[in-house]
């Protein structure tokens, strides 16, 4: 009896592959072998990575808050202990938007804070 292959669902999975592997460079692009390797390094990448962004945008956003409230004599710690302690309810990306765009909204909410 003759050995029975699939070729039709082989051919989509190495065609899947290589149409996520679009765009890379050299061989990474068309060796089957090659751009399957790459393609699985480069999808854990990108699942960590959508972990790490939350971290980096985090700490971003604390670093432009210390920034804002160093001139009202303030550090961040002490800021943020008051924030909580007065109930305003401004969560860290808002502040730090305040902060850098709009700094007279921001001048407010210390000296609500103070």
């Amino acid at each position: 009896m003759p050995r029975s292959v699939n070729s039709v669902a082989s051919r989509a999975r190495r065609k899947k592959i290589l149409k996520q592997t679009k765009g890379y460079w050299g061989a990474r692009k068309n060796v089957i072998t090659i751009a399957k390797n790459v393609l699985e390094k480069g999808l854990t990448y990108a699942y960590r990575d959508r972990k790490q962004k939350k971290r980096n945008f985090r700490a971003l956003w604390i670093q432009r808050i210390n920034a804002g409230v160093r001139p009202f004599g303030l550090s961040y710690s002490q800021f943020m202990g008051k924030v909580h302690a007065n109930k305003i309810d401004l969560n860290r990306k808002v502040l730090a938007d305040l902060a850098m765009n709009n700094p007279d909204a921001f001048k407010a909410v210390v000296e609500k804070v103070k």
